[in-house]
Formats: structure tokens, C-alpha cells, sequence
């Protein structure tokens, strides 16, 4: 079977030339890249941390059923090391997937950004670098600290993630300016972003904007029903462990701990499985704008289309499976997540051959 070719009329988008390009595969490259560091994390650090969590909050409170002061602190100055530890990853994988989506954003607004094409292109460079540093540099703040530091509570790691996110905000803004003089009817439209005209475009569509009204309905769902019941249990079994801890009551306190543990790990697989849901809609809805620019035969494009929904379906229910089925469940959400990585994956490798087709053109042409 021919590879999918290119519709007529869109001869400028994903040009050598044109900063679409940079933000369109860049976006996908983020997004993957956040995808696997996520996946990565759930397996070998997720776990474990919250085991280690468990076990010092445990040892705090025996040691303050003694009378050990001492070791209290000590214990909860490791859980904050914890704390900070997971905090950090979390944040690293959830600003590399963001900034992910907001390429495909730009990338699909550029013909509407009455800038020089030159700079354009500096924008998009500036907007990737920093959005590679962004990231990095949150994973360094727990190892890196304070050290050598010119400040007295910010590292050099969250200095570099303050001035990454400072570029990131200033290229946003001078896109927006250009949009501005656009609107103004300064400059005309560069490019032309290809409609939805594919089976496969209008499917994934289709699919991304119920995922979104289901992460939606769930979001509310949760808020609803949930919300107020984890708070007041909360607060229940905090009651329960000072009156434990008061008359030194180790076995009760030990039940209590599991209890909080328990709930602390239901609250977080409501919350991740509503993230979830709407991040799988919008990263579908961005693989439908792409689909016209996959290079690949109908029926790869196809298989990467079923592998990407059956993933992104599959993701958020396994984890919120996991209040049952525990390590079972999170299992399967790994490898629901390594079929939306994977599908990804294809989908650029199309997008790469559609762009080499077309820079193979205008070399012909020049």
C-alpha cells in the first residue's frame, strides 16, 4: 500500500523553513519523553518511596509514644527528604508532557503570528531549549540543594527552573504579540493548518473529546462523593492517633498509620485516574490535528490509531483499578502507558518522513 501523501494546499506547514515543524515534533519528542520518565517513575521509584514514607511516619510516631524528641525530628525530616524526592519527579514529569502540549498549541497557531519568519524560528528554538531545561532542572532540586548556591534558600536547580519557565512565559508572550499584530492586520497568514478531514482524524477527535467529558464527569464525580468523606475521615483518624499516642498505645497506633496510609493512596488514585482521563483526551485530540501529516501506509496509520485509544482507555481505568487489585492493576497501567508511548512513537516516525518528503521537494524545486 502507497504511503498517505500529503493534501494539496498546506505546500508551507512543516516546511524546512517553518517553525511549525520544530513545534510539532518537538512537542511529540516532549511528550514521549514525559510519557517513559513517568512510566519509569511509577515502577521503580513511586512504590518504594511511599514504603519508605510509611516506614519513617511509623518510627516518628513509636519514638514520640517514648518520649524520644530527638528521634522525631529525625524521622520526619527523612519524610520530607521523601516528600521532596517523589514531589520532584512528579513535577518533572507532569512540566515535560505540559510543555508538550503547549508546542502542539503553537505549532497550530503560527500562521496566525504575524512575526519575521527568522524569528519565528528563535522563538521556537528558545521555547524547546527551555522546555528541556524546565524539567531537568526540577529533577535536580533534590539532589542538588543548596550547594554553592548565591542564595540562601533557592539551589541552582530551581534557579535554572525559574529562568526556563521565565523564557517560556516570554516566548508565549511575543507569540501572543504576533497573533496580536495579526489580528490588527499586520502581516498575512504563513501556512495553512491541514483540516480534519480523515476517518482517522475525526476518530481520534471523536475520542479525545468524550475522554475529556468522562475525566470531566469523573472530576466531578469525585468532588461530589469523595471530597468531603476523605476530609472528615482524615481528620477522624488524626483524632484517633494523638488519643493513641497519648496513652502510648503502639498496636493502635500502628492500625491508625495503615489507615491514613490507606487513605492518603485512595485520595491519589482518584486524583491521578481524573488527571489522567482529561491528559489522554487532550493528548489524543493533538494526535488527531497531527494525523494529516503521518507519512504512513492507511492501514500502520490504522493499528497506531486503535494502539493509541486502547492505551489511553485503558491508562486511566487500570489505575483506578488499583484501589482493588493494587500492583496487578499498576502493572497493566505501565503497559497501557508504554501502548500510547509506543503509538506515539509510530506517529513521528510518519510525521518525520512527511517533513523529509517535503524538504527532498524543495530541494528539487531550488
Amino acid at each position: 500500500m502507497l504511503p498517505h501523501a500529503p493534501a494539496p494546499g498546506s505546500a508551507n506547514f512543516l516546511s524546512a523553513a517553518d517553525p511549525a515543524r520544530l513545534f510539532v515534533i518537538g512537542g511529540m519528542l516532549l511528550v514521549i519523553a514525559g510519557m517513559i520518565f513517568g512510566d519509569l517513575y511509577a515502577i521503580f521509584i513511586l512504590h518504594p518511596n511511599v514504603a519508605d514514607i510509611g516506614r519513617e511516619m511509623g518510627a516518628a510516631v513509636t519514638a514520640a509514644a517514648a518520649g524520644d524528641a530527638d528521634s522525631v525530628f529525625i524521622h520526619f525530616g527523612a519524610v520530607g527528604g521523601f516528600l521532596e524526592n517523589a514531589g520532584t519527579k512528579k513535577d518533572a514529569h507532569v512540566h515535560i508532557i505540559h510543555a508538550g502540549f503547549l508546542a502542539f498549541l503553537l505549532a497550530f497557531l503560527q500562521p496566525w503570528v504575524a512575526l519575521e519568519r527568522r524569528r519565528k524560528l528563535q522563538l521556537a528554538k528558545a521555547f524547546l531549549w527551555a522546555s528541556v531545561i524546565l524539567p531537568v532542572s526540577i529533577f535536580l532540586i533534590h539532589y542538588v540543594g543548596l550547594v554553592y548556591s548565591p542564595l540562601q534558600s533557592i539551589g541552582w536547580a530551581s534557579i535554572f527552573a525559574d529562568l526556563s519557565g521565565l523564557v517560556l512565559i516570554l516566548v508565549l508572550a511575543v507569540e501572543l504579540v504576533g497573533i496580536w499584530r495579526h489580528m490588527r492586520g499586520n502581516g498575512e497568514r504563513v501556512g495553512a493548518v491541514r483540516g480534519l478531514d480523515s476517518k482517522n482524524s475525526r476518530t481520534l477527535l471523536a475520542a479525545g473529546l468524550l475522554l475529556v467529558l468522562v475525566g470531566f464527569l469523573f472530576g466531578l464525580y469525585y468532588a461530589g462523593v469523595h471530597l468531603e468523606e476523605h476530609k472528615s475521615r482524615e481528620l477522624i483518624i488524626l483524632g484517633e492517633l494523638l488519643e493513641q499516642v497519648s496513652v502510648q498505645a503502639t498496636d493502635a497506633i500502628n492500625q491508625g498509620l495503615i489507615a491514613y496510609g490507606g487513605l492518603q493512596g485512595e485520595r491519589a488514585v482518584m486524583i491521578a485516574t481524573h488527571a489522567h482521563i482529561v491528559e489522554m483526551g487532550l493528548l489524543v485530540i493533538m494526535m488527531a490535528i497531527v494525523q494529516p501529516f503521518v507519512f504512513l501506509s492507511l492501514a500502520w496509520r490504522r493499528r497506531l490509531l486503535w494502539m493509541m485509544l486502547g492505551g489511553a482507555t485503558l491508562l486511566p481505568v487500570a489505575i483506578y483499578s488499583e484501589l482493588w487489585f493494587g500492583l496487578l492493576a499498576g502493572g497493566v497501567a505501565d503497559f497501557a502507558g508504554l501502548m500510547v508511548i509506543l503509538a506515539m512513537f509510530g506517529m513521528l516516525i510518519g510525521v518525520w518522513r512527511q517533513t523529509g518528503k517535503m524538504d527532498a521537494k524543495e530541494e528539487q524545486g531550488a
